[in-house]
């Protein structure tokens, strides 16, 4: 294995709203090697966004608030620093590059594509204006825009929604940074559009060595890309592995009820998916227990009275699931 790049132990964050604290992400714990790829996949609102954000320290403040926990990228801990400070503004984009979900909101309307690359590599690299703006050519041309010595001169609203996610990611690429968070990259785009981002985002990460962190609520669309993958519910990591063992082996009920709502190529057309019921609970008001209790099938009499389960390990010496039971998937 290489050696870790970032690792992040405990991370606890919260925002204070009118209604109460939002504990939106509850001591979460994780690593990812030097070329490595990782996937963090879970439902909408699960901490996913916030975890990568807070180790950015982008979280908004107020109401956001990173209460305890470590950020180690390459040893240091970025959270000794301050959000606004020199240190954090020189490990944003060069040290650690995030590829946003909408890139129609990531991007400055008011400014062209070129100034906003330019202004990017300018920040990061000693190199004149010319240079800076010749790299931005160079890394619109890497991701396959058309064009692109014109493209720089272009608007964000005068591209479509895979050129403009093309564009976050050569902005990723521009500055040659270590690691690239891409936060649900595919979002906004039509399925055809989806595949083709993905599979030039990954071509490039491979060219460059790069290290990813892919975010996503699809566990079946990181299976061909990833080597591990982490599961998030509630606010928690609760399960990890390597990616062939999670998909074939899955141990929590959550993940395995992901697994089942995603549908099959090998599946007769007539079958139904089978969603998990209910809605995920609160993140104002946790129960002490654990959190998927009122949703899973598989519960038992320990799980509503034992305290919420640790993680463990349930397979080799990298799978860990938290859940009290042993729980054989059935997929």
């Amino acid at each position: 294995m290489n050696k870790e790049l970032l690792k992040v132990n405990n991370l606890k964050v919260s925002f204070f709203t009118s209604a109460g604290e939002v504990k939106a992400v509850n001591d979460v714990s994780y690593y990812v090697c030097e070329k490595e790829s990782i996937a963090i996949v879970g439902e909408s609102g699960c901490g996913k966004s916030v975890t990568q954000l807070s180790v950015l320290q982008l979280v908004q403040s107020p109401p956001g608030r990173i209460l305890g926990g470590e950020v180690l990228f390459k040893g240091d801990n970025l959270l000794k620093y301050k959000p606004n400070s020199n240190e954090m503004r020189k490990i944003r984009g060069a040290g650690i590059a995030m590829i946003f979900q909408e890139p129609m909101t990531s991007l400055n309307p008011v400014f062209t594509v070129g100034h906003q690359i330019s202004e990017i590599i300018s920040l990061h690299k000693k190199v004149n204006k010319k240079q800076a703006w010749d790299m931005g050519i160079s890394a619109l041309k890497s991701v396959d825009i058309p064009d692109p010595v014109s493209r720089m001169n272009n608007y964000p609203f005068e591209l479509s929604g895979g050129m403009r996610q093309r564009v976050m990611i050569a902005m990723a690429i521009a500055c040659d940074s270590d690691i690239i968070v891409a936060d649900e990259p595919t979002t906004a785009l039509d399925v055809t559009t989806q595949a083709q981002v993905i599979d030039l985002m990954m071509s490039l990460v491979e060219e460059h060595n790069k290290t990813l962190v892919f975010i996503t609520h699809n566990l079946g669309l990181v299976t061909r890309y990833t080597e591990r993958i982490y599961v998030m519910y509630a606010g928690r990591i609760i399960e990890s592995g390597a990616t062939e063992d999670l998909m074939t082996n899955p141990k929590h009920p959550y993940t395995i009820g992901l697994l089942n709502s995603v549908p099959k190529l090998e599946e007769k057309r007539k079958e139904r998916l089978m969603p998990i019921d209910g809605l995920p609970p609160s993140l104002i008001d946790l129960p002490p227990v654990c959190s998927f209790l009122p949703r899973c099938s598989c519960a038992g009499e320990e799980c509503k009275t034992m305290q919420f389960p640790e993680l463990r390990q349930v397979g080799d010496n990298s799978h860990y699931a938290a859940c009290h039971l042993d729980v054989v998937a059935k997929l």
